[in-house]
């Protein structure tokens, strides 16, 4: 029987990385929930939404359609049809994406789409509220965390390896007032979920928490 897998925890602790690793192992749908709101953020950054509107925002919502593609092994994020995939990591996404997650609306509109996504089970899905909000039945719930300057280098190393430029400090900056907004918001904030795993992977390379994870995932097939 297919299961459903939720992973929640701090910005680039490699929630995504785990997720990807687990879909492909176990032969599951990856739900790129992170991607979606970085997908939104971008289409108010590029039509030029007043997020802080809520009429405008609700307006803006109902033009949002997303959707996920595997391309030469590699998901990649859809909005409205383009592929957005390196557009949604660049740093000025990366600067607006918690206050654009913290919107009641947009995060009503994304998971109801993350739902619907998640019905045929056999999935893995990534974000802040996967196990709390999004799929609070998921047969595994994991907590990720690692230490804030190894976060930081990671994703510095990942966005060098997409060719975008960012400082060091700046990233770290970014990454705790991520984790402040996403822990403080008063919609769904992030939070270890009831029953989750936490794993710690501070000193954990790709393929021993990935290893980790599938004893656990398949204690629950």
């Amino acid at each position: 029987m297919p299961i459903i897998i939720a992973i929640d925890g701090h910005s680039s602790c490699g929630k995504s990385t785990l997720a990807k690793g687990l879909a492909k192992a176990l032969h599951y749908a990856y739900l790129d929930t992170g991607a979606m709101y970085r997908a939104v953020t971008l289409y108010f950054l590029n039509q030029q939404i007043d997020y802080n509107d809520p009429a405008a925002v609700e307006k803006a919502l109902q033009h949002i359609e997303i959707h996920f593609e595997r391309i030469e092994g590699q998901n990649h994020t859809f909005l409205n049809g383009v592929d957005v995939e390196r557009d949604i990591r660049e740093m000025i996404v990366s600067e607006h994406v918690s206050p654009v997650s913290t919107l009641s609306a947009v995060r009503r509109a994304m998971v109801a789409q993350q739902k619907a996504m998640g019905r045929r089970r056999g999935i893995v899905a990534d974000g802040r509220d996967i196990g709390t909000v999004v799929f609070p039945d998921a047969e595994l719930k994991i907590f990720l965390t690692a230490d804030v300057d190894v976060r930081t280098s990671r994703r510095h190393l990942e966005l060098a390896a997409k060719g975008i430029d960012a400082e060091w400090d700046d990233i770290r900056r970014n990454l705790l007032d991520r984790d402040r907004i996403d822990s403080s918001r008063a919609d769904s904030p992030l939070r270890q979920a009831d029953g989750a795993v936490v794993i710690d992977n501070t000193l954990l390379s790709e393929e021993q928490q990935l290893a980790k994870a599938l004893e656990l995932a398949k204690a629950q097939a």
